[in-house]
């Protein structure tokens, strides 16, 4: 059985858009593309290295793929090493879409049922790089086996999140940390399943007539 391993770029509020260029994604009016690299370090670099240090098959949403596939298969100098190995790689692109897709060896999933099949097969493991679409439905499934997070210290404003529309309360166990020269720390988690229930000496709720209406204030929307 593959497991699936994701890593990401990510901002102190979360942003994972546009990391790697000014104009990788500018959707929604994003205008910090290329930041992760103001803050770049020996320290991220050689956890890409360690990403990428094996076997791989690629499992990336449309848009990310869109982004690579426009980038990797033509880029020259020291990272056309990267664009052969990426372009060799087996990419699994999860879409809803049936537009061509037209880098070498890139396989269409139709949903996350194909992507729980393909799991089951035997192979490389399967890592994901963007995608912020596939997070939510990927850890409600629980089936992301590894989890990497480059935290950068920097604040973005907007942008796309990591864990946006759809996510779901879940428990991470972080199994693994460093942080780097310039601040960016690297945390590595594993899922755990469901939050735990709430332990015997939590707060009790309040049972004052001043909590009650604002109880009914929220329930309004006039809170």
């Amino acid at each position: 059985m593959r497991k699936i391993r994701g890593a990401a770029f990510i901002s102190l509020d979360g942003v994972i858009q546009g990391p790697g260029g000014v104009g990788e994604d500018t959707t929604g009016g994003f205008e910090a593309g290329g930041w992760v690299f103001r803050l770049w370090d020996d320290a991220a670099g050689e956890e890409v290295d360690r990403l990428f240090g094996h076997d791989y098959d690629l499992l990336l949403g449309r848009r990310t793929y869109d982004i690579f596939a426009a980038y990797w298969p033509y880029v020259e100098g020291e990272a056309a090493v990267m664009g052969e190995a990426f372009t060799a790689a087996n990419k699994y692109v999860l879409t809803r879409g049936d537009a061509p897709l037209g880098w070498d060896n890139s396989i269409r999933l139709g949903g996350i049922a194909d992507v729980a099949a393909l799991k089951r097969q035997d192979g490389p493991d399967l890592v994901i790089q963007g995608s912020s679409t596939l997070y939510p439905p990927l850890l409600a499934a629980g089936m992301i086996d590894q989890l990497t997070l480059m935290i950068f210290p920097v604040v973005l404003g907007k942008g796309k999140r990591l864990f946006g529309e759809g996510s779901v309360p879940s428990l991470l166990e972080l199994v693994a940390y460093r942080a780097s020269a310039k601040g960016t720390i690297i945390a590595t988690y594993q899922q755990r399943g469901d939050l735990p229930p709430m332990p015997d000496f939590a707060p009790p709720a309040s049972t004052s007539e001043r909590e009650a209406e604002r109880q009914k204030a929220m329930k309004r929307g006039e809170w």
